[in-house]
């Protein structure tokens, strides 16, 4: 392939079928399987990741929010979608376009049976949510009776799924309280239950939890993080495709003489003689300062060239003093060869924040 002659998130939907299929032939095959295309896919691009999940055999799709559910029913993807953490303010449009709302607590389920009531709807499918742990959303297993009291008196909605969120599904440390969060999960769920008029999907596991806690696979599972080619564990990973890389060109060297400083507020000082190339990505495009001053590196070449100076909000500059390279050569700042897990840990964060922060400025291409 010719070096990309401007910064460019390549998306590679053989990786991602790659990914899917690797997840699939872990779970049984009477289980759904939902893919979850939250943040713009994780960074990359949500439809083109959710018509190729769709193709494959996925039976839902997962958003965080009503207008990324809104943008894939534009998109014409008519598929089931569940909305983690729906407003208020959107569950009009949310119906309108048939959405699967999250309820998590005792509001917004007073809330949604008010809207869908108004909206003159019969058994409108709905997810609850059951905190087991994570304190974050979901509702306590001392509210559960009264939402099955508020349930009971509707025929506004119907409980479609139940499911809560796992905390540390991929931390060997942590077996102990995913075990007891599992078991939260099946006393909340049965306790529901006993109340409805119709069993629901009970859905609980994430990548790490699909791939660790198969005792909990119930009837779907969710898939986030694996499907775009990360595992939470060096095991994992090896068995898994990043499926998106950040490349861009070089488009500036300077020779720099000792003592020479690069950068805003002089951060780098040339301790020798050196070479360096600046690339057409900041911290406007997600490369974030955090990865500065030698925290991180790039890939140029076969060999890591570590960013040097302050990243600027659209450039970035990498020592390449021992790297045979040349303007306008390719430089890949995460990727299949240099996944993305290593240079967020290199700048104490995780890949989830560097692949989910690319701009929407950079150019997306899609491989297939």
């Amino acid at each position: 392939m010719q070096p990309v002659r401007e910064t460019t998130l390549e998306i590679d939907l053989h990786a991602l079928t790659h990914n899917y299929r690797y997840l699939r032939a872990k779970i049984p095959s009477t289980t759904k399987f939902m893919g979850v295309v939250k943040a713009y896919a994780y960074g990359s691009d949500a439809q083109q990741i959710a018509k190729r999940l769709l193709k494959e055999g996925a039976e839902f799709l997962a958003v965080s929010y009503a207008e990324e559910g809104l943008a894939l029913r534009r998109a014409g993807i008519t598929a089931p979608i569940l909305v983690f953490h729906p407003q208020k303010v959107h569950y009009s449009a949310l119906i309108a376009h048939h959405l699967s709302p999250t309820l998590y607590s005792l509001r917004s389920l007073q809330e949604f049976i008010q809207e869908a009531t108004l909206s003159k709807k019969e058994y409108y499918p709905v997810h609850l949510n059951l905190n087991t742990g994570m304190n974050r959303l979901g509702l306590n297993e001392e509210e559960l009776d009264a939402a099955l009291e508020m349930i009971k008196k509707t025929k506004a909605i119907q409980i479609e799924g139940i499911y809560s969120h796992l905390v540390a599904s991929e931390d060997p440390m942590e077996k102990a309280f995913t075990r007891l969060q599992i078991e939260r999960f099946e006393r909340g769920a049965q306790h529901l239950i006993q109340g409805l008029p119709a069993v629901p999907l009970l859905h609980l596991c994430n990548t790490s939890g699909i791939l660790n806690y198969p005792e909990a696979h119930f009837d779907m599972v969710r898939a986030g993080i694996g499907l775009y080619g990360y595992g939470n564990s060096p095991e994992q990973d090896q068995h898994l495709i990043p499926v998106a890389s950040l490349k861009a060109p070089i488009t500036r060297i300077h020779q720099l003489k000792k003592g020479d400083t690069v950068g805003y507020n002089r951060r780098y000082k040339a301790k020798e003689d050196s070479r360096i190339a600046v690339l057409p990505l900041g911290y406007a495009d997600g490369l974030y300062r955090a990865y500065g001053n030698g925290k991180a590196a790039v890939w140029i070449q076969g060999k890591l060239a570590p960013l040097v100076g302050n990243i600027c909000m659209g450039m970035a500059m990498v020592e390449v003093t021992a790297i045979p390279c040349e303007e306008g050569d390719e430089v890949l700042v995460f990727g299949p060869e240099h996944p993305a897990q290593r240079t967020a840990r290199q700048a104490g964060t995780i890949s989830y924040e560097l692949i989910t922060g690319i701009s929407q400025r950079v150019k997306r291409v899609i491989k297939d």
